[in-house]
């Protein structure tokens, strides 16, 4: 959701699509979703239309984001008896960005916050995504996490999308100070060095508060040391954007 925010914030328009039943980033963009809201649950399980889900974030005009109820929790077992469930979210997406074209309306970036989990949930967020980001905490067991993700999505690769690639790796909760952090952050860039951001977010105070007012560090305290390192990362994301085309 920092990094949706920070892009939003130099004025390009963003949609954050939460499809993790915990509704982290519906909470963190003051975005409502408590049971009876139109969610991505609605979208995915009942075929309602996105656009009727797409709720617009108070803070920044141009992020918009379909949040996610407790309703979610069960749509992994709802998932398992409909029709082309690997592909339900890649249908609803792409027929939003058709009315969006129609009416005049362009959408720069599409950020998809998955669950800690492969489910179904996030199978489909694979199958609709044309490039995955995964941030990587400076600790050991990410690392340890990291090797079966990345079985995890060259299966995807090979059986539903194989235009997906990882493209963006972002550390973060870095603290200079401790010899783990450093090793972590040296171990990920040797094996990904095309991948990792230059921009580490540090271990801050302030990402960590923000959520709890219904905010981005973005907005919360925009002149922070974790604000300003999610700039930069959102702004080097931009620049490898323009780069590909």
């Amino acid at each position: 959701m920092n990094i949706a925010a920070a892009l939003a914030n130099q004025g390009l328009n963003v949609l954050l699509i939460d499809i993790d039943p915990q509704g982290n980033a519906s909470t963190a963009l003051g975005i409502d979703h408590y049971s009876e809201v139109t969610s991505i649950y609605d979208v995915l399980i009942d075929d309602v239309p996105m656009r009727e889900a797409v709720a617009q974030c108070p803070d920044f005009d141009t992020l918009k984001c379909v949040p996610a109820t407790i309703d979610l929790a069960g749509a992994e077992i709802e998932l398992v008896s409909l029709v082309a469930r690997e592909q339900r979210l890649q249908r609803a997406l792409g027929i939003y960005l058709k009315e969006e074209e129609a009416a005049g309306d362009r959408v720069d970036y599409i950020i998809i916050d998955c669950p800690p989990s492969l489910g179904l949930l996030t199978v489909n967020a694979f199958v609709a995504a044309r490039e995955v980001l995964i941030p990587i905490q400076c600790e050991y067991y990410a690392l340890e996490g990291l090797s079966q993700l990345l079985k995890n999505i060259q299966l995807i690769q090979k059986h539903l999308n194989p235009e997906l690639a990882i493209t963006t790796i972002l550390l973060t909760m870095y603290d200079g100070r401790t010899n783990l952090s450093a090793q972590v952050a040296e171990d990920v860039r040797t094996h990904f060095p095309e991948q990792v951001l230059g921009t580490a977010i540090p271990r801050s105070v302030r990402i960590s508060e923000a959520p709890s007012y219904g905010q981005t560090v973005i907005s919360y305290d925009p002149h922070s040391s974790g604000a300003l390192s999610y700039r930069e990362a959102a702004e080097e994301i931009a620049n490898r954007g323009v780069s590909r085309g």
